[in-house]
């Protein structure tokens, strides 16, 4: 009796042990993974359905790099609450109504999962998300010292893939970042001496880019018309500048008007000095002739016979 009264005891027990299993399987209606790509800068959006009738609900966040944080909300209470959030990780809408969740200008240190445990009446639902955060990688393009183009897809995550047209035969190489984009740079390395409008083409998940650039071997340089055009221009304006200011000089000094010359003053003083010598040769022949004409008149002499002196 007791053997038998034991064995029932035993059989209830596992009964209920079975019953309360159940029930919590039952009650967990929701529990899945997805996994969210999204872009460095855009503001990828996490939905947690069923969107009503919720008693409470938790976001749960943990990434890759730096703490957790929680969002939750209590429909009893109707209060949120907010532990180690940043402003960037937030409620997109009322969360009574609708407790999707938005990231605003993600980042690749948002990386990680982000489950929803959404309590109701009917169970309990789960949903996680695993967020991967691609950052486009900037792609440039150059000749280096010998001619050859260098082809670089800089802080891309994951790392670019880097082909050329013409084909090549280059061996990629990376550079890691510490924020966990890579830096793949490609040598052009075809045997062909024809390097013309070669063609760099990045891919990535986040979207493919290329660009075209001509490198010539040093020494074949292509020169440029106009580093000659432009200097001789220069030097024949300049010339001309200067044989116009040369001129203009020279015929103002040819133009410049002469002082006028001056008559010589001619003074009374001067035709004094002139008439004085024919004066005093005058005036002695007048005395000799005077003196004469006394002799001759006293001795009664004719003038043409007078003595000689």
């Amino acid at each position: 009796m007791k053997a038998g009264a034991a064995m029932k005891i035993a059989g209830k027990t596992v009964c209920v042990f079975v019953l309360l299993t159940i029930t919590k399987v039952a009650r967990t209606v929701g529990n899945n993974r997805v996994t969210e790509t999204a872009t460095v800068g855009s503001s990828p959006v996490l939905t947690c359905s069923p969107k009503t009738n919720a008693t409470m609900v938790t976001w749960k966040i943990m990434p890759k790099f730096g703490g957790h944080c929680a969002l939750g909300y209590r429909a009893d209470q109707n209060k949120t609450d907010r532990t180690n959030c940043s402003d960037r990780i937030n409620w997109k809408f009322r969360p009574d109504r609708d407790p999707t969740l938005e990231i605003r200008q993600v980042e690749i240190a948002h990386e990680g999962d982000y489950t929803c445990e959404l309590v109701k009446t009917e169970g309990n639902f789960h949903k996680t998300y695993h967020l991967t955060v691609l950052a486009p990688p900037r792609l440039t393009l150059y000749c280096d010292d010998h001619g050859v183009p260098v082809c670089q897809a800089v802080a891309g995550k994951p790392p670019a893939q880097i082909s050329w047209v013409l084909e090549s035969t280059s061996t990629p190489r990376e550079e890691a970042h510490d924020n966990g984009t890579v830096t793949v740079l490609s040598k052009f390395t075809a045997h062909s001496a024809n390097r013309t409008n070669t063609t760099c083409i990045v891919s990535h998940p986040a979207g493919n880019q290329s660009k075209s650039i001509a490198c010539r071997p040093p020494g074949n340089e292509s020169v440029n018309p106009h580093v000659y055009i432009i200097p001789c221009f220069l030097s024949i304006i300049t010339s001309m500048a200067l044989i116009y200011c040369f001129k203009l000089h020279s015929d103002r000094l040819c133009h410049k008007t002469k002082p006028p010359e001056t008559a010589p003053t001619h003074s009374p003083q001067d035709d004094t000095v002139e008439v004085e010598p024919y004066t005093t040769y005058v005036q002695k022949e007048n005395i000799i002739y005077n003196s004469v004409s006394d002799l001759t008149a006293g001795q009664n002499l004719p003038q043409r016979l007078s003595p000689a002196t």
